[in-house]
């Protein structure tokens, strides 16, 4: 029988409490439950339903992320990482365990847990040999994209000048140097590409990330965001399920695919329009009076559509100086093999009243800078300040 296979690394867990003792006897049979359906489609997806379900287990070691066992035909996650990790970080794990539980079963190999064919069934379908349950590496300090990372992070923070033709000329010059930067990686990339080449080797320019907070609903405004991400930003964006087992709920959270430096910048962007555009409404709706959640809504959509237009129109600008990006094979490949079963689903916007347009009004004003840090003595950016005026 083949010996037990278990994830590489130990569990990234806190130790200060104990959500455990959150955990009821009635959330514990959702979580199986919901661990079990997550197995089922992932069975689903990369294995063509050829496995048989095994025995699930919640195991209470802090030693090991997670334990495929073929002599008992179980496959067991550790306690603290459902309970302490985001849901995510949990779901590549269970794709490791079942890429064991895979080559255990079906291709029944001689060869140790991590041995070869194992890696090749997880490159090939994308999943994380390691098992780590993180979603990304940093960038090495050495790397050219991260220097060049570190360049527009300096023009960012230049673009919170009080002077609105510096900082917009420096919000500019940012996205100038993101635009050539995935230029020039995608001819050095092209330049160095070996046809025969592993998947690995070819997908290690590649990672993801999630971000935000799991929610139950997907809003205008957040589908928005993600949008600007996917159109300006060099990455792909998919709402992925979620869940939260000391609420015995589902919900999304948005995932992003793309080369390291991009998923970094596109974070940043994320943190920084949905820190913003919170507290335009903030002051619009001191200034106005309107505080509804029907306002709100369309105030935050507004505020996104206003910053898209004024993105598109600078990439007019930076394409007229040839400066044009097409989303790359690579990145469309390693998105697919990530998810290969994408669906799609129309949704309704928030309603286009006056609300919305002073959005719109506030977002176009946006300069993209550094994150928005909080404090009490703190200056706020210049978009903000801007936007504090009474818009009736």
């Amino acid at each position: 029988m083949d010996p037990p296979s278990s994830s590489d690394y130990p569990p990234r867990v806190s130790h200060a409490a104990d959500p455990a003792a959150k955990l009821t006897a009635e959330l514990e049979v959702k979580l199986l439950e919901r661990l079990v359906a997550e197995w089922e489609a992932i069975n689903y997806t990369f294995f063509k339903d050829v496995l048989r379900k095994p025995v699930f287990r919640l195991s209470p070691t802090r030693e090991r992320l997670g334990q495929w066992n073929a002599e008992l035909r179980s496959l067991e996650l550790s306690r603290a990482l459902v309970l302490e990790r985001p849901w995510v970080e949990v779901i590549e794990v269970l794709k490791h365990e079942v890429a064991h539980q895979f080559v255990s079963e079906c291709l029944r190999v001689d060869e140790t847990a991590h041995g070869p064919t194992f890696r090749g069934v997880c490159e090939r379908l994308g999943i994380d040999a390691r098992a780590t349950g993180s979603a990304s590496t940093p960038l090495p300090d050495d790397d050219p994209a991260a220097r060049a990372v570190d360049r527009i992070r300096k023009l960012l923070a230049l673009a919170q000048s009080p002077n609105q033709h510096e900082a917009e000329a420096a919000a500019t010059a940012a996205r100038r140097l993101m635009l050539k930067l995935n230029l020039d990686l995608e001819r050095d990339f092209e330049r160095n590409a070996n046809p025969a080449a592993s998947p690995t080797t070819q997908r290690r320019h590649y990672g993801f990330r999630h971000l935000g907070h799991p929610s139950g609903r997907i809003l205008e405004h957040e589908r928005r965001l993600a949008n600007i991400l996917t159109r300006y930003f060099f990455v792909e964006c998919l709402w992925i399920p979620v869940y939260r087992p000391l609420e015995g709920k589902r919900g999304t959270v948005l995932e992003i695919c793309g080369r390291q430096a991009n998923l970094v910048m596109a974070e940043h962007v994320h943190a920084f329009l949905s820190a913003t555009a919170i507290r335009l409404w903030a002051d619009y709706a001191q200034h106005s009076g309107r505080s509804s959640n029907r306002d709100r809504q369309a105030f935050l959509a507004g505020v996104m559509r206003g910053f898209e237009t004024k993105l598109a129109a600078q990439n007019e600008q930076l394409q007229e100086q040839g400066l044009v990006w097409v989303p790359t094979a690579e990145l469309q490949r390693f998105f697919r093999r990530r998810h290969p079963r994408i669906q799609a689903v129309r949704r309704g916007g928030a309603q286009r009243n006056a609300a919305f347009a002073e959005g719109h009004r506030a977002g176009a004003e946006i300069v993209l800078s550094r994150p928005v840090e909080s404090g009490p003595s703190e200056k706020r950016p210049k978009a903000l300040r801007a936007a504090s005026k009474d818009p009736r």
